[in-house]
């Protein structure tokens, strides 16, 4: 029997037994479906999460202020700022694989403009701050040199503060107050959108580090030279760790702590959690499309079920097409054929309920849906095998009957 006449056979076959050929299916689109919604779920929310950790920058880690002793009075972690722009210019200096290191302070500070005001963060910073993390100025410019080493009264707004402050009005060259000091507009920020912790990270303003210090923030950082952090961003991720020892070895060596003391200071690889976030994400996405295989799995052992319905059913017609001239290979190939098409056409109807459910589930929770093409062709092509898988059994059975036998059946 050629193909195509097992094919027309398998699909009047299915025709003639419609519903039961539709709930027969029902486990295989089910199971499909399943599939594709969790993973196009699973793969949205890791590209989500991976977009949102690595708007912080790539190669980046953060040095942060540590544990401060007062006598015997252990302040804890961030209780007193411990780096300086010092240390931010020497690791630039000296580590190698270093291409920024931004020292920086944040605070938060109400911003007035005519009678809009808006509460923001603060960002003092240099340069160097834009290139750690990746960050370009939309419209107007950045700082030049001479205003960094002046301290010029000059200030970048974050998307989020120009639209609250403006509206749609062109922010430029206009004069704004942080804590009572006109600071002139000299540029926009690029839209960066929410971290990780949801985080609007365009709510910010950003001026020179040392106008920051002495006119915005300076009241935390009362010593001369001292930063809340300092971000280095490192050429090559290779680099990253033998960096960070090198880094923690020259600030024991600049903050004159003993061998037996603790650092003053903490070095966090924010690459690693990316990593580590994007490796989770993996791992949950792999685990939500392995329960819901297991649909997949039901699905195959109802096309058995019916199958050896369907040869019980059809002995008669078995014996007669063996009686006739029909070799066994035939029977089997036109059962198998029969099973993968019921496999596929629930398979495909199962892609387009995924799709739709993904989307649907997505938007609901204000993540997006990544249906990728080589996932509908895998869960496709997996019905049609779970189709052939579960399918053999019967169909070998059918083509082993005897046709005397067969025949003398009611």
């Amino acid at each position: 029997m050629r193909f195509e006449e097992a094919f027309r056979s398998a699909l009047l076959s299915i025709s003639s037994n419609a519903l039961r050929s539709a709930l027969t299916m029902l486990g295989i689109m089910i199971g499909v479906a399943a599939v594709i919604a969790m993973v196009a779920i699973g793969s949205g929310a890791r590209d989500l999460v991976d977009r949102q950790i690595r708007s912080l920058g790539a190669n980046l880690v953060v040095v942060t202020p540590g544990n401060v002793n007062q006598g015997a009075v252990r302040l804890g972690a961030g209780a007193a700022s411990s780096l300086t722009d010092e240390d931010g210019e020497l690791i630039r200096r000296e580590i190698e694989g270093v291409t920024a290191a931004a020292p920086f302070i944040r605070g938060g500070s109400q911003v007035v403009m005519n009678g809009s005001n808006w509460w923001t963060s603060v960002y003092a910073v240099d340069l160097d701050w834009f290139v750690a993390r990746e960050w370009d100025v939309e419209s107007g410019r950045t700082f030049d040199p001479e205003e960094l080493r002046r301290g010029d009264i000059a200030v970048i707004l974050g998307r989020t503060v120009a639209q609250n402050l403006f509206g749609n009005d062109d922010p430029l060259g206009q004069t704004i107050r942080v804590r009572n000091v006109p600071f002139r507009v000299i540029g926009v920020m690029a839209p960066k959108g929410q971290t990780a912790f949801g985080q609007d990270q365009d709510d910010a303003i950003f001026v020179p580090l040392i106008t920051g210090r002495r006119r915005v923030l300076g009241r935390n950082y009362a010593k001369d030279g001292s930063v809340g952090s300092i971000f280095v961003k490192f050429e090559q991720e290779v680099d990253i760790q033998p960096g960070i020892e090198r880094i923690s070895a020259l600030l024991r060596q600049r903050h004159r702590i003993a061998p037996d003391q603790e650092d003053d200071f903490s070095i966090r690889n924010l690459t690693e959690v990316a990593n580590t976030a994007t490796a989770s994400a993996n791992a949950l996405s792999l685990l939500l499309a392995a329960i819901a295989a297991v649909s997949l799995l039901v699905g195959g052992i109802g096309i058995m079920n019916i199958m050896l319905v369907s040869v019980t059913e059809r002995t008669r017609e078995i014996g007669l097409r063996l009686a006739v001239g029909a070799r066994p290979r035939d029977i089997l190939n036109q059962f198998l054929i029969e099973a993968t098409t019921l496999a596929t056409i629930g398979g495909a109807t199962g892609v387009l309920l995924g799709v739709g459910a993904a989307r649907l589930v997505a938007s609901a929770a204000g993540w997006p849906a990544i249906v990728r093409p080589e996932a509908i062709a895998l869960a496709v092509g997996f019905s049609a095998l779970v189709g052939i898988f579960f399918g053999f059994y019967p169909a070998r059975r059918a083509a082993r009957l005897d046709p005397i036998e067969a025949l003398r059946r009611d």
